[in-house]
């Protein structure tokens, strides 16, 4: 049952657009710090990303996904910023954040241990973690290899290892190795072939140009390295070990073709092992749940955040 992980595949495929060649040169624009979202916020920025902080309260971190702006959580932090200080973190190199460290190398992991680091440094243990795709993947490397940092995690639309999009459940990462080593010198994603991949990610043409904006805005090598990644880390031997709460929500899915009901079968069998979750249904939404539904999002994120 491969067709419920779709939307997540466009949404690491859709990097290929920027890629060319890994030595392609960034976007001018990206020459510029990413973009904060309020002007009364403070930035803090490191060699792997930015975090721009806002608000009063318990500390709450965002982590976006793959190619992504800390935009994506923009009406939850409006919503949010009077009861909790909110940490919304934007990857380096990733729309208009200069690259920095993730211009060359590993990308993912490297990227994981900082904001544990971030999180041990700020005193913000344990700490309460939102991600999304990838986002949700560095949420779920800290909640395997750092529990003792974290006190609970929200993963919108993630997997335990990507590459099962591709290779069905029995993907493994030697098998893998080759394609990850091909995405860093991928050819170009244009025209109507990224178009389609749009659609599989987000419903309306308004969030499609969005999501273009912030493709044609992110560093090419950056995006390619952490994609090889994402596809060469597989957090599912260690699942079991995972015992922070962790709150799984993901899209029906139904849009792009999935029956209705069948996602509920594929996210649970993709997290059976972990021990302490709960899994949460989005019904009319692709893999960009909080714009696509951001009312049913904002409520799934306050039962969340209940004590």
């Amino acid at each position: 049952m491969r067709r419920p992980s779709l939307a997540i595949l466009a949404a690491c495929a859709t990097v290929l657009a920027p890629i060319g060649a890994a030595a392609a040169p960034a976007p001018a624009h990206a020459a510029a710090q990413g973009a904060r979202l309020f002007a009364d916020s403070s930035l803090i920025v490191g060699a792997r990303f930015s975090v721009e902080v806002v608000g009063q309260g318990p500390d709450l971190i965002f982590v976006p996904g793959l190619a992504s702006s800390r935009e994506t959580w923009r009406a939850a932090a409006q919503r949010l910023r009077g009861r909790y200080r909110l940490h919304l973190v934007q990857i380096a190199g990733f729309v208009g954040e200069p690259a920095r460290a993730n211009g060359a190398g590993p990308v993912l992991i490297p990227t994981a241990e900082a904001l544990d680091a971030y999180i041990v440094d700020q005193k913000l243990a344990p700490a309460v973690v939102i991600g999304h795709s990838m986002g949700g993947t560095i949420a779920l490397y800290l909640a395997e290899h750092h529990p003792e940092h974290l006190k609970k995690v929200l993963l919108v639309d993630a997997l335990p290892y990507f590459a099962v999009i591709m290779m069905g459940p029995g993907a493994k990462v030697e098998t893998v190795r080759p394609i990850a080593e091909r995405i860093r010198t991928a050819p170009p994603m244009t025209g109507e072939a990224q178009d389609k991949l749009y659609a599989t990610l987000i419903t309306g043409q308004a969030g499609r140009a969005r999501l273009s904006a912030w493709n044609a805005a992110s560093d090419p090598a950056a995006v390619a390295g952490a994609l090889a990644d994402d596809l060469e880390l597989d957090l599912r031997p260690d699942l079991a070990k995972a015992t922070t709460p962790i709150t799984v929500l993901y899209p029906d899915n139904v849009a792009i073709g999935m029956p209705p009901g069948a996602a509920d079968g594929y996210y649970g069998a993709a997290f059976a092992a972990l021990p302490n979750k709960t899994l949460r249904r989005v019904d009319n939404s692709l893999h960009f749940i909080m714009l696509d539904q951001p009312a049913a999002f904002a409520a799934a994120l306050d039962d969340f955040l209940k004590p």
